[in-house]
């Protein structure tokens, strides 16, 4: 038995696979050519992150537009770090903003494909065994380095002003023999395994970025860990093992992870394995209020951070989507406004139309796409998801539109089955203001009259109204019968006749029609009038109109 082969057998006595029972057993996949293999590989370590969504829909669009496939896989080899009910907060996260995933974890529990399973710590005698072959074949050896004597080496290399790291002569243990191992083994010392890197930083890597092009970097040359001392491999080895069993074509990750690059290309290249393509996809920025300076949206700075905040402001899941892919690629808004009403995954997605240093969030531009994505939802739509969104976020509101949802489809249609539909709601929480005055429950007067008009005119009006007024479905009818109350009160009927001769009258019917306005709602500006006064309906119309009029007329 070789030397290798022996140190091989004695750091992982119990692995008696061999990579070739592997590849077998993940043939490749058969796909139409061009089509993308893509994931989200993210760690159950707390909420799922805007950055994550966004490389989500990118990774979507990307299998999408390519006839490809989106997994995801869970890297949870840091149990130190990993959050109850992690798995579950990404995966329905993703899921609750349209991100269909074909293959991995499609709950917090369950995962479907034939490349499985998608969770790391459910792997480890996989990656122990083309570790075992690395070993074997001298790429890679123990070490029994202490925190300590690391900590020591990088002082002397500091001291000496030389690159710190586990390179070249710092590297301990290189040379360690099969019967040193087995004796420090036998002491109980710990030991991780590390690459036996061929590398020299003096010579250079050119890689294709997919977003960022051309990118030259020194090779690597450091001894990095592949197992660690508990036996689970680092993000390094096993996202490569994962990604080349599960055959997917490109990475598409955040740019965090350039550095490491050097590394993983030649584990790529020592394993034996295409590498796949790489494209870095750069962080969202945000003005900073304080500095005014771009900088990386922060988890502790920023609530949109978390995407649960844009779940809690009741963000429909399309506009968030909408919004994310204007600052992915630089033809979206032109794409969008050639096809109004076409879905955003039927955009042909091309990565090279991604910003290079990273787009800024522009929270009002947000709430624009937003607005514009809600105007063209239905009245059941908008109801259904504001049933949905209230019972989880405002009771009292919920216990109004559920008490006779006909009347809340009611509300919510006005105006919106329309060529140029209103756009007041942005988030389901900018609802129960919208829609207070249609509830007795919420709704708060105002007798706050134009300026222009007397408080004792304005009475005379509303009486007037009050004593005429018939429900008209027809909106011009409905104002005719406005216009006919105007000339006996000394306003003009047409606002025409009023601005050729302002001195002849008191107001016009417009001024009249705002009276009235306040009067039922509270407000000046409002959907259509004529419609929400049928939505109210005559009883409770007269009431409001009543109550102004004798508040007016004190």
């Amino acid at each position: 038995m070789s030397e290798n082969r022996r140190m091989a057998e004695l750091l992982l006595p119990n692995i008696d696979k061999t990579p070739d029972y592997y590849e077998a057993l993940y043939p490749a996949r058969e796909l139409p050519e061009g089509a993308r293999v893509v994931r989200i590989a993210p760690s159950p370590t707390g909420y799922l992150h805007i950055g994550t969504l966004f490389t989500g829909m990118v990774n979507r669009i990307t299998a999408t537009t390519t006839g490809g496939i989106f997994f995801t896989r869970i890297e949870d080899t840091d149990k130190k770090r990993e959050v109850e009910g992690g798995i579950a907060d990404i995966i329905e996260g993703l899921k609750r903003f349209g991100i269909g995933i074909d293959e991995g974890f499609i709950s917090g529990t369950e995962e479907k494909g034939n490349y499985g399973p998608y969770k790391q710590s459910q792997r480890v005698e996989i990656y122990q065994t083309y570790v075992k072959d690395l070993i074997s074949r001298g790429l890679a050896y123990p070490c029994f380095c202490t925190e300590e004597e690391l900590a020591e080496t990088r002082e002397k290399q500091e001291a000496l002003k030389v690159r710190t790291g586990y390179h070249g002569e710092w590297a301990r243990h290189r040379d360690i023999t099969p019967d040193e191992a087995e004796k420090l083994i036998a002491e109980g010392k710990p030991f991780v395994v590390r690459l036996r890197s061929g590398g020299s930083e003096d010579r250079r890597i050119t890689f294709d970025d997919g977003i960022k092009g051309k990118i030259e970097m020194p090779e690597n040359d450091e001894d990095f860990v592949l197992l660690k001392s508990d036996g689970v491999p680092t993000y390094h080895f096993a996202h490569a093992i994962d990604d080349h069993l599960m055959h997917t074509t490109h990475v598409i990750r955040g740019d965090e992870w350039i550095s490491s690059t050097p590394k993983h290309i030649e584990l790529f290249r020592i394993l034996g394995f295409k590498a796949p393509k790489y494209a870095h996809v750069s962080p969202i920025m945000k003005t900073d209020d304080e500095t005014g300076a771009k900088r990386k949206i922060s988890k502790r700075k920023d609530p949109e951070a978390a995407v649960k905040y844009f779940i809690e402001q009741g963000f429909e899941g399309e506009s968030v989507m909408e919004y994310l892919m204007t600052i992915a690629a630089s033809d979206f808004e032109d794409w969008r406004r050639a096809n109004p009403t076409l879905p955003y995954r039927d955009f042909k997605f091309n990565l090279k139309r991604m910003s290079v240093s990273g787009a800024l969030f522009d929270g009002n531009k947000l709430l624009d796409v937003s607005k514009r994505v809600v105007s063209t939802m239905s009245s059941e739509q908008v109801v259904e998801a504001l049933l949905s969104w209230s019972r989880e976020y405002n009771e009292e509101f919920y216990k109004l539109l559920s008490a006779d949802v006909d009347y809340a489809k009611r509300v919510f249609a006005i105006d919106r089955d329309v060529p140029k539909p209103r756009k007041d709601i942005a988030k389901w929480s900018d609802a129960p203001e919208y829609c207070s005055y249609f509830f007795d429950e919420t709704f708060t007067p105002s007798y706050e009259m134009p300026e222009n008009l007397s408080d004792e005119l304005c009475a005379k009006i509303l009486r007037a109204y009050i004593a005429s007024y018939e429900p008209q479905e027809d909106r011009n009818e409905w104002f005719s019968g406005i216009k006919a109350i105007c000339p006996p009160l000394g306003l003009a009927a047409d606002t025409k006749e009023y601005k050729a001769n302002p001195e002849a009258y008191l107001g016009h019917s417009g001024d009249a029609s705002t009276v009235i306005r306040i009067a039922v709602t509270g407000r000046r500006n409002t959907p259509d009038l004529c419609s929400i006064m049928n939505v109210l309906g005559k009883e409770r119309c007269i009431e409001r109109l009543t109550a102004a009029a004798e508040h007016l007329e004190k």
